[in-house]
């Protein structure tokens, strides 16, 4: 699918602008063309899809609504299909650096000087700016990229290779599943006896071939120029021990921070931005929805972002025009969008 990007520095008002071109922020997308406004995304990544398409294309999703499991770069490849169904204006590589008030609602300029007026805005940006989170072992860089993973692009990758997952998370664990009929030796290695990955992935791991270390967290990477091997310790016994490896996948989570966010006088706790019931910071006019926000009781999950996403639209609709109905009615009734 073609995407065209304006590169003009002034661009035309829209009804809400979408920082970030996740799940949340391209359902959003949809949802604001569905109730008929001008909708415009702007994201710092070269693609769509946000994390999920950046960081695990290949990995399956299994907790979204529709889908008994699909692969994090189909789903992708759908919700840009369903948003793009209202032409939303998009610009891809660009950073939302100022969030500005002005006579028509606001202006977003970009980190190189391009002005996006906008009525409202919805701020879908993830986990903000994030970086993986390493091992924190000497020479780790030096094997990055040539024997060290944070991200999986090509399953293929691995075919064949000794490989070792670290974590203990959803990722972790979907990652060792996946690739252990694919690697010719998966071993899982988490610091703990217990796992944040849901109940049913746990379960499956323990009924596979993959080797699960617990207790145990890595102390060292050896090689010469191609990684060898990793020394790994018990954190409970102090043995160490010696790994034949050719791959390790990292999944122990990512340094997020809000960025050029934290700036714009949004009220905020621990890099997330608060929000009341219907998704509205502090300003006017300005929501937030997805795994950026907070709010008591709130869970990241794709599935609750993208039902944020679509009530934060809908109140951003009568921010616009106090005369629309909040409640836009089932898509079903209507007979052609």
């Amino acid at each position: 699918m073609d995407i065209e990007t304006d590169q003009e520095k002034q661009h035309p008002i829209v009804d809400i602008t979408i920082i970030g071109g996740g799940p949340t922020g391209l359902f959003g997308a949809f949802y604001g063309g569905l109730r008929g406004m001008s909708v415009r995304i702007i994201d710092s990544l070269p693609e769509l899809g946000g994390q999920m398409n950046a960081l695990y294309p290949e990995k399956y999703i299994y907790d979204m609504p529709g889908f008994p499991k699909i692969l994090g770069a189909d789903l992708a490849k759908n919700l840009i299909e369903q948003a793009m169904r209202f032409h939303p204006e998009i610009h891809l590589n660009t950073t939302a650096a100022e969030l500005n008030q002005s006579p028509v609602g606001y202006e977003i300029i970009s980190k190189t000087g391009e002005v996006f007026p906008t009525r409202t805005v919805l701020i879908t940006a993830g986990a903000g700016a994030f970086t993986p989170k390493e091992i924190g072992v000497e020479n780790e860089q030096a094997y990055a990229g040539n024997g060290i993973y944070y991200s999986v692009e090509d399953m293929q990758a691995f075919a064949g290779k000794k490989l070792a997952v670290v974590g203990g998370g959803n990722s972790a664990c979907d990652w060792a599943l996946s690739l252990e009929p694919i690697a010719d030796r998966v071993t899982l290695i988490h610091r703990r006896d217990t796992f944040r990955a849901h109940e049913a992935t746990v379960d499956k791991l323990g009924h596979s071939k993959v080797d699960v270390k617990l207790w145990t967290v890595v102390k060292s990477v050896f090689g010469n120029g191609t990684l060898k091997g990793i020394e790994i310790d018990n954190v409970q016994t102090q043995e160490s021990d010696w790994l034949d490896v050719d791959a390790v996948l990292v999944n122990v989570g990512f340094r997020s921070a809000l960025g050029y966010i934290k700036q714009w006088g949004l009220e905020t706790d621990r890099n997330h931005i608060l929000v009341n019931h219907n998704y509205h910071t502090n300003l006017p006019g300005v929501y937030a929805a997805g795994d950026i926000c907070d709010y008591p009781g709130k869970l990241k999950l794709i599935a609750t972002g993208v039902g944020e996403a679509a009530t934060a639209v809908c109140f951003a609709k009568v921010f616009v025009d106090p005369e629309a109905k909040l409640y836009p009615g089932h898509s079903s009734d209507k007979k052609d969008i």
